[in-house]
């Protein structure tokens, strides 16, 4: 993924690619409520009320959707017959180019009652132990 530049040109552009995938879901109406807050540790959260990432495990992969979205290109929503119409963002390669590129990226998904929660470190799947990006991580 081509993010335009190294400085904040280039965050904004990855902060974009996450705010897209909440812009599919309301465009495709399973979405009234989008949330963008900026913390104080300059991290970004997007919040929205859409169908969440699927968090089952995928039988080829053996990995849950949302680490096979997170971490796969072309593994986003915009394939397959429950595919957008129209969507924004780069077509199952921005969540996981996001990701590879993020010092810290963690995801809850609201599904069916429950919430599941993953965390990753420059696209590896592992946990936190602390706030911010200078918690300590572990595969």
């Amino acid at each position: 993924m081509y993010i335009g530049s190294t400085d904040g040109r280039g965050l904004m552009h990855c902060v974009w690619e996450l705010i897209d995938n909440a812009v599919d879901e309301a465009l495709a109406g399973h979405c009234k409520k989008i949330h963008i807050k900026l913390m104080p540790d300059n991290s970004v959260m997007v919040i929205d009320d859409g169908r969440g990432i699927p968090v089952d495990i995928e039988q080829k992969s053996k990995l849950s959707g949302v680490e096979l979205v997170m971490t796969k290109l072309h593994a986003g929503g915009k394939f397959g017959s429950d595919s957008y119409t129209a969507s924004g963002g780069l077509h199952g390669v921005g969540a996981s180019a996001v990701n590879a590129l993020s010092v810290r990226l963690d995801v809850e998904v609201d599904r069916g009652g429950k919430t599941y929660s993953a965390s990753f470190q420059r696209g590896v799947t592992g946990l936190f132990k602390g706030d911010g990006p200078n918690g300590k991580f572990t595969k």
